[in-house]
C-alpha cells in the first residue's frame, strides 16, 4: 500500500479538515455502490478509507508519522527477545526465548552476528573467540502466516436511526450484505469491527472496519445524549396554554404548554434523546418560540388594552 498521504492526495502536513475534504471527494467517486463492475475502484475505496481512519486518529497519525506503524495500522516491531523460554529444538530447528521458531538454513550470513549480540554468543568461557560459526550460525526465523488485510468502509446513517440505535445494513466489497447493530453511545466517527470480513490471507481473513457517519438533521440538534428542538407556538397557545403535537425521533407526541409561556422557555421530554454508553437514553429539550402574528385586530386590542398590568421584561438587565 502506498503512503497514506499519497493515497488521499494530500501533503504530509495537511490539516484534519483537508484530509476529510479529500476523503469525501474520493469516497464519492469510488464507493462500491457506484462501481459494482469495477473491482479496482472498490479496492481503492478500501485503501483510502483505511488511510482516512488512521490519519484522522491523532494518536495513530502521530505513530505513523514516527514510523511506528505501517499503512495498515500494524506495529513495525524490531526483532527482539525476552527472558525465559525454551531454547531447545529438534535436529532441524531452534526455539528462541519468546517462542520464535528458527530453522537451519544456508546463505544466512549475518544471522550468526545477530545471535552473538543477543545470546552473548560466539565466545568461549575463557574469553577467546570460538572458531567457526558457533552453534547459532545459519538460522532462519520462521514467521507465522499473516492474516489478510483489514478493509475500511464508511456507513452514513440518519440522525433518527443513530438516536434509536436502529439496525443497519452494510454491503461489503465482495457483494455480501451484513446486518449490523449500532452500539450504545454511537457518535459521528464511531468504528465498528466486523471480524473475519476483510481480505483473505494465509493466516485467515482480516476484518472489516466500518466508520459510522451521522447525517445532520434539518431541525434537531444533538447536545451530548440530549436532543435540542426549537418549537414554534402560536400566541394563543403560549398565553392560554394547552397541548400541542411535537416531533421526536420516535414519532410525534403531545406536549403540554404551560399557561403564560414566553419564547425561550425550555420543556423536557424524557427518554427521547440518544442512547448513552451506559444504555440510558437522554432527553429531548424543547425551546418554545412564540409566533406573534401581524394581525390588525390583535394590534387594535393591544392599543386599547394600553398595557394594563404591564410588567417590565427587561428589569433584570437594569433598563
Amino acid at each position: 500500500m502506498a503512503d497514506l498521504y499519497a493515497e488521499l492526495g494530500v501533503a504530509r502536513g495537511a490539516s484534519e479538515a483537508d484530509i476529510k475534504k479529500a476523503y469525501r471527494k474520493l469516497a464519492k467517486e469510488l464507493h462500491p455502490d457506484k462501481n459494482k463492475d469495477n473491482p479496482r475502484a472498490t479496492e481503492r475505496f478500501s485503501q483510502v478509507t483505511r488511510a482516512y481512519d488512521i490519519l484522522t486518529d491523532k494518536d495513530k497519525r502521530a505513530r505513523y508519522d514516527r514510523g511506528e506503524i505501517d499503512e495498515e495500522g500494524n506495529p513495525k516491531m524490531p526483532f527482539g527477545y525476552g527472558g525465559g523460554g525454551n531454547y531447545g529444538g529438534g535436529a532441524g530447528g531452534f526455539r528462541g526465548p519468546n517462542g520464535e521458531e528458527f530453522e537451519f538454513g544456508e546463505d544466512q550470513e549475518g544471522i550468526s552476528d545477530l545471535f552473538e549480540g543477543i545470546f552473548g554468543g560466539m565466545r568461549g568461557r575463557g574469553g577467546g573467540a570460538r572458531s567457526g560459526g558457533g552453534p547459532f550460525s545459519g538460522f532462519r526465523r520462521s514467521r507465522p502466516p499473516q492474516k489478510g488485510a483489514d478493509v475500511g468502509y464508511r456507513l452514513d446513517v440518519s440522525f433518527e436511526d443513530a438516536a434509536r440505535l436502529a439496525g443497519q445494513r452494510v454491503t461489503l466489497s465482495s457483494g455480501k450484505t451484513l446486518d449490523i447493530k449500532l452500539p450504545a453511545g454511537v457518535e459521528d466517527g464511531t468504528k465498528i469491527r466486523l471480524a473475519g470480513q476483510g481480505q483473505a490471507g494465509p493466516g485467515g481473513n482480516g476484518d472489516a472496519l466500518v466508520t459510522i457517519g451521522i447525517r445532520p438533521h434539518r431541525f434537531y440538534r444533538r447536545e451530548g445524549d440530549n436532543i435540542r428542538l426549537d418549537l414554534p407556538v402560536a400566541l394563543d397557545e403560549a398565553v392560554l396554554g394547552g397541548k400541542v403535537r411535537v416531533p421526536t425521533v420516535d414519532g410525534a407526541v403531545m406536549l403540554s404548554i404551560p399557561r403564560g409561556s414566553s419564547s425561550g422557555k425550555v420543556l423536557r421530554l424524557k427518554g427521547k434523546g440518544f442512547t448513552g454508553k451506559g444504555g440510558q437514553r437522554g432527553d429531548q429539550l424543547v425551546t418554545l418560540q412564540v409566533d406573534v402574528p401581524d394581525d390588525p385586530e390583535l394590534a387594535a386590542f393591544l392599543e386599547s388594552w394600553g398595557g394594563k398590568g404591564k410588567t417590565n421584561p427587561r428589569a433584570d438587565l437594569g433598563v
